[in-house]
């Protein structure tokens, strides 16, 4: 998961190494408020799961990553809690944020829904990003990541979900649901942020594993089909 607009740069120190934005005390106060209102809001809302897999219905026997677009992390968060860890309180899960400015308010926000925050994005420290998540893999976390973030294309899925699913060997599962009631700003994904007493219908995709032999021209194919799987199971 990543921030909705990166507009400044990270802080780079002399050594070159990028530290990530930490949320400052006003961001701080505002990812509280947020979260709070997410909470309240999703008291409102009507969930209903489509989960031909299974994966959500029974709970998942291993370790998994997620795979949501960034237009629809508002509600991201809620359906971990609701359909994951409801069944194993005992799951943890680890989730990409751009290192960012804005991406610090993102990362608080996580915190408080108990979700640990990987700094990093295809364009800013991604290698790091990429070994921190394989670590979190590692440790017995389930991963997230938004594979369309942080700022685009809309819909296209970008190298990193699949490197990481190569490297951890955990299957990615496709995930996206629909709102009946939402506004959507006019930001480069169309972020849609529900409304109360929205119905939210959620689909779950195929499961799909990305074997660590795999060649630069398969791990190809596997993204587009990442791809198709995941624009298949969205509606607009």
């Amino acid at each position: 998961m990543s921030d909705a607009h990166p507009s400044r740069p990270v802080s780079r120190p002399k050594s070159g190494v990028i530290v990530p934005h930490r949320a400052r005390w006003h961001q701080q106060v505002l990812a509280a408020v947020i979260y709070g209102g997410l909470r309240c809001l999703a008291a409102t809302v009507r969930f209903r799961l489509e989960d031909p897999s299974g994966v959500f219905h029974t709970g998942p026997k291993e370790r998994i990553i997620f795979a949501i677009w960034h237009n629809r992390l508002a509600l991201s968060t809620i359906l971990y809690q609701r359909h994951i860890r409801r069944s194993d309180p005992n799951r943890c899960l680890a989730a990409m944020v751009s290192a960012s400015r804005d991406g610090g308010l993102l990362a608080r926000i996580l915190e408080h829904f108990g979700i640990e925050p990987v700094r990093g994005s295809s364009s800013r420290r991604g290698p790091q990003a990429l070994r921190e998540m394989v670590s979190w893999g590692e440790d017995g976390y389930d991963l997230a990541i938004t594979p369309d973030g942080p700022r685009g294309p809309c819909y296209l899925v970008q190298e990193g979900v699949i490197s990481t699913a190569q490297l951890t060997g955990l299957p990615i599962v496709p995930v996206s649901y629909h709102l009946t009631w939402k506004f959507r700003p006019r930001s480069w994904d169309r972020f849609q942020i529900p409304l109360p007493f929205t119905r939210c219908d959620i689909t779950v995709g195929r499961p799909l594993r990305i074997p660590r032999e795999s060649t630069d021209a398969e791990r190809e194919v596997f993204r587009r089909q990442l791809e198709t799987e995941l624009r298949a199971i969205t509606r607009d």
